[in-house]
């Protein structure tokens, strides 16, 4: 992997010693930009690129803190020096960057820029300019802060089960057991532990909506939806899309993975299927085991990049050599997993919660495709350009997962091989009723401004009625009403989760491509993702070699080879 080092991208117009973390530091860069002249091309050009640099260290600096607190959310010292950055520069730093978009806006330069080059970046700012305001700033770092809280309040979740305390992750490795009497004695613990947080989850989150309201009303705009959709810069859709999404997945995915429950109902003979029941073997074989150290784990999928591409593989070995991945999950530490970007060092970081299941294999093929988009750009002058819309960038990893996956005989014998392809289609079948459930219920949050807990309540029951499973919660009312309260991306992204859907529909595509031609769907994965944000969403799929549809019309064919792969696999 090339350009592996911080050093080479050395720093040109921050000076090399200034901290990132001191405003004193920080404030006279931005006022050095402010007072340049970018009346030509060629100014306005260099601005951007200083600029760019700028935002490039300070973000670094903030990343570098955000991971340091996710990964121990107990130490203070972490805490303290990640909620500083949150409090005090950038609140500092939001009036400033407001400041640099309306000079670009308003240059005269502006429209005289290359427009193949510029066009992402020059409506990006455009709606940025049009949408901020002062007074949100404060606002936006109580929200911050309130999710942190919503991460600790997770993180410190534990029970004290076969003899030892764990982590409610660690717990999630009952569930594949198949001793139907341990599942349901771990979820049922799980459960009531989460259930004792229910209401201060709840006051947190009625706390964030309150915030996000008066932020799309301090902007102008009729709610927050229509707020956060003008803040993701989704051009190339909008709520409609999404509804129309959602009826896809009624009436396609809905049908299937209920099916898919019925077999497994009958194949595990019970009378009715539980929410203990659902990640067991549906033979009631032991759960796989991939791995049984966190080592294993990373060793195996590099072969596994390294039989798909020998460059990938590199890559994902120099990433692990150079301590850029935390996977192994501990008391403390946030939930989830992520990919983040060092944005001046230009290099990935890997954060993940692994436990020794099948699933932990799953998500560092995802992350790890994050991660080669984040080096396949890395070249890019602009930080912008370094970053896209999700659209693409989950793409980038659900693609990753479904390419790689050929080579998932590097954890398992031939016989678990086509246990965990089932399994890993199964789950594409049911991903898309659960974020269509995920993304209707923020479109009613937040175009229901006041709604009381008990109709936020009423209608999730509602979503899960319609999208939801064929297992039976009788005697654990609660535990359903609370179960969105497990999805993070509503504490700390608002809105983002559709984007899984609709990159699922482009990671399928690209699955579908590389079954007609391997080396031609990978060459043109990986030129799109070279591409970084450098292009609007349609062009980067079509880069990809894929269409920028979630329309029936394109979903259907691909969920009848997902079902016809089904019907392949033994069961």
């Amino acid at each position: 992997m090339s350009n592996t080092s911080p050093t080479s991208y050395p720093r040109r117009f921050v000076p090399p010693a200034a901290d990132m973390g001191s405003w004193a530091d920080i404030e006279p860069l931005f006022d050095k930009l402010d007072r340049r002249p970018i009346d030509t091309v060629e100014q306005l050009e260099q601005w951007i690129l200083d600029q760019s640099e700028l935002a490039a260290c300070i973000n670094e600096e903030g990343s570098k803190r955000d991971v340091a607190r996710t990964c121990q959310t107990d130490d203070p010292d972490r805490e303290k020096a990640h909620l500083y950055f949150v409090e005090e520069i950038t609140p500092r730093c939001k009036p400033w960057w407001q400041r640099l978009r309306e000079l670009y806006v308003a240059s005269p330069a502006r429209a005289k820029l290359p427009r193949d080059r510029y066009l992402v970046l020059d409506r990006s700012t455009a709606a940025a300019v049009e949408l901020f305001r002062k007074r949100n700033v404060p606002l936006q770092t109580e929200d911050e802060k309130l999710d942190q809280q919503y991460q600790k309040t997770c993180g410190a979740m534990t029970v004290q089960y076969d003899g030892r305390e764990q982590t409610i992750v660690q717990m999630s490795r009952y569930l594949h057991e198949p001793d139907r009497r341990v599942r349901q004695e771990a979820w049922e613990l799980c459960v009531k532990r989460r259930l004792q947080d229910r209401d201060a989850i709840d006051e947190l989150f009625d706390k964030q909506i309150g915030l996000r309201n008066r932020i799309a009303v301090n902007a102008g705009e009729a709610s927050f939806r229509d707020y956060q959709f003008k803040a993701y810069e989704r051009f190339d859709y909008g709520p409609a899309d999404c509804f129309e999404f959602h009826e896809t997945v009624e009436k396609l995915m809905v049908p299937l993975a209920r099916q898919l429950q019925q077999d497994r109902r009958h194949t595990l003979q019970v009378d009715v299927l539980r929410p203990w029941d659902l990640a067991v073997d549906a033979h009631n074989r032991p759960p796989l085991k991939p791995f049984t150290a966190v080592r294993e784990l990373s060793d195996k999928c590099a072969r596994m990049f390294r039989r798909l591409d020998p460059a990938l593989g590199e890559q994902f070995e120099q990433m692990a050599a150079a301590g850029w991945l935390d996977l192994e999950n501990r008391k403390g530490k946030a939930p989830g997993g992520y990919q983040a970007t060092f944005d001046e060092s230009r290099h990935p970081f890997i954060f993940m919660n692994a436990v020794g299941l099948h699933g932990d294999v799953e998500t560092l093929l995802h992350e790890g495709g994050h991660a080669f988009h984040a080096i396949a750009c890395r070249d890019e002058p602009l930080t912008a350009y370094r970053h896209c819309g999700m659209e693409m960038a989950e793409v980038a990893s659900m693609g990753m997962e479904l390419l790689a996956f050929d080579f998932i005989d590097e954890f398992y014998s031939e016989a678990d091989v086509a246990r965990a392809r089932r399994e890993k289609l199964e789950d594409v079948v049911g991903l898309f009723p659960w974020i269509a459930i995920v993304d209707a219920f923020q479109h009613w949050l937040y175009t229901h401004p006041k709604h009381t807990r008990a109709q936020r309540t009423e209608f999730w029951l509602s979503l899960t009625k319609r999208f939801g499973g064929i297992e039976d919660w009788s005697g654990y009312g609660p535990a359903r009403e609370a179960q969105w309260q497990r999805q993070p991306h509503l504490f700390s992204v608002p809105f983002y989760y559709i984007e899984y859907g609709i990159a699922q529909v482009g990671a399928l595509q690209l699955w579908r491509n590389a079954r007609a031609d391997r080396a031609g769907a990978l060459r043109q994965y990986r030129e799109a993702l070279a591409l970084g944000g450098s292009r609007t969403l349609p062009e980067l799929w079509a880069a990809a070699g894929l269409k920028f549809d979630f329309t029936a019309a394109t979903i259907q064919p691909l969920i009848e080879l997902v079902a016809s792969e089904l019907a392949k696999l033994p069961e």
